[in-house]
């Protein structure tokens, strides 16, 4: 199996401007032609987390789908991010992962963050998806996502995974909980685990500190940010995370259980 190259972009965003998010974002996307193999965006990349989706909400095939269409030919990298996205009458928070010439696949958020009123304002998803690139199965959810270990949890067969990946707007005031969350599941679920978050105020004087981070199966750091834009892209190696499943298997020793 090959290693993985993956980019995370750490950055600040306009509020409720797409246009100006996807030039500043197409800045720090190009030069990365040919020297990844997946890029991942924040939460919500074209807005900010905001609760106003009936006014900027963009069609499901709008246009942030046709710009990371061709942003992904062109850096031969698939990219993936959330976007507040009306779909017939519903409104979602909803992920979306982008590869070169293929089609786009879709995920719902879940788990929406009640205590700033996102269940009054977008519609719930009910499936989580597993993607493949490389021969890696990977799992992208989204932000409050990662307080529910459950829904995050690996399996087997079809519900296994190799990366785990959360794409959030996790304000400041909450940033303890952010990385001691991503540093769990990576080490429960014995897989490599990439969180990117955004930096900046947003529109409703939140802040955000960033701590964007790639950790191992053993949750170390392979890589971590400081509160300032930041692209960094760190590689995953496919035979370290084979050989700590080997040595470590406790997956064996899991409770089986069936969500509802």
């Amino acid at each position: 199996m090959q290693d993985l190259n993956v980019t995370l972009v750490q950055t600040t965003l306009a509020w409720q401007d797409a246009a100006a998010n996807r030039t500043q974002l197409e800045e720090k996307i190009l030069p990365l032609a040919g020297q990844t193999d997946l890029i991942v965006l924040p939460e919500m990349f074209t807005t900010g987390f905001m609760m106003e989706p009936e006014r900027c909400a963009e069609p499901a095939n709008g246009p942030t789908v046709d710009w990371l269409r061709t942003l992904a030919q062109k850096t031969r990298a698939v990219i993936t991010g959330s976007v507040a996205t009306q779909d017939g009458a519903h409104y979602y928070n909803r992920l979306l992962w982008v590869p070169p010439n293929e089609d786009v696949t879709r995920y719902d958020k879940r788990h929406l963050f009640r205590m700033a009123k996102e269940h009054e304002h977008y519609s719930f998803g009910t499936k989580r998806i597993i993607v493949e690139l490389k021969g890696w199965r990977i799992c992208p959810l989204v932000c409050y996502d990662l307080r529910f270990p459950v829904w995050s949890r690996n399996g087997s067969g079809e519900r296994h995974y190799d990366l785990l990946i959360y794409v959030a707007n996790w304000p400041e005031r909450r940033r303890y909980a952010w990385q001691t969350l991503l540093r769990a599941r990576a080490i429960e679920n014995l897989c490599y685990c990439v969180g990117v978050n955004r930096i900046g105020v947003d529109g409703t004087d939140v802040a955000y500190t960033g701590d964007s981070v790639a950790l191992d199966f053993l949750g170390q750091p392979l890589t971590e940010s400081s509160e300032q834009p930041f692209v960094q892209t760190v590689r995953l190696n496919y035979a370290a995370l084979l050989e700590h499943r080997r040595k470590f298997p406790a997956h064996l020793d899991a409770d089986t259980f069936a969500l509802e």
